[in-house]
């Protein structure tokens, strides 16, 4: 039986794909809290940062490297680094290991247990699907989570949160073709605020997400 990929790819980063997703919010409650983001502009401009010079960026390029037949076992290594806390390393190793299960019993696709975006990259290449377009749902599953927990944590009308996530959809796929192209040597951004604010989270006083 064939299977459209674009509707493989769908379901891979659906919502309803559990890799716990929702249990995260990548350093936004800190920032929420601090009252660094109040509006639906200052969630906007959070999470063009978090995309273009954060975890964004830097996973899709992951994610394009593991896809292209990279060392999985280096690459997640290199995930792991890159995550500037103990929280945001729980973030992207369990959800990878949720992501490769899932695979793993649904497709039967040899996924191994790694960093999430090295995990999503195996799966592209292990059922041959399109690259590019992974890569820019990949990145907007990413942008809409962390939109999710805006509209929560801020908090946003789901009407502002949908306006933003459409607004971001032409940085997910420039990023996207960008990440394509790269060499593993232009991974890496400069995003302090967002890496501080998932420093500080454990330190809350109040929490209801993981990170």
């Amino acid at each position: 039986m064939s299977t459209d990929a674009h509707l493989v790819l769908h379901q891979l980063f659906s919502p309803a794909f559990p890799v716990g997703a929702f249990a995260w919010s990548h350093g936004l409650e800190t920032a929420v809290q601090e009252g660094r983001i109040t509006d639906a502009a200052g969630a906007e401009a959070w999470l063009r940062d978090a995309l273009e010079h954060g975890a964004g960026w830097s996973d899709a390029v992951l994610c394009a490297q593991a896809a292209g037949g990279g060392d999985l076992g280096e690459l997640s290594d290199l995930a792991r680094a890159l995550a500037p806390s103990r929280e945001r390393a729980a973030e992207t190793l369990e959800q990878g290991a949720a992501f490769a299960a899932t695979v793993r019993a649904v497709f039967g696709a040899p996924v191994p247990d790694a960093a999430y975006p090295v995990a999503v990259g195996a799966a592209l290449d292990a059922l041959d699907l399109p690259v590019e377009h992974g890569l820019r749902l990949f990145l907007q599953a990413f942008a809409a989570n962390l939109c999710a927990a805006c509209v929560r944590l801020v908090p946003l009308g789901q009407t502002d949160g949908q306006r933003i996530t459409r607004a971001l959809q032409p940085l997910c796929a420039t990023l996207a073709a960008r990440a394509l192209a790269a060499d593993i040597d232009d991974i890496g951004g400069f995003a302090p605020a967002l890496d501080i604010a998932s420093q500080r989270h454990e330190a809350l006083y109040s929490r209801i997400f993981r990170s």
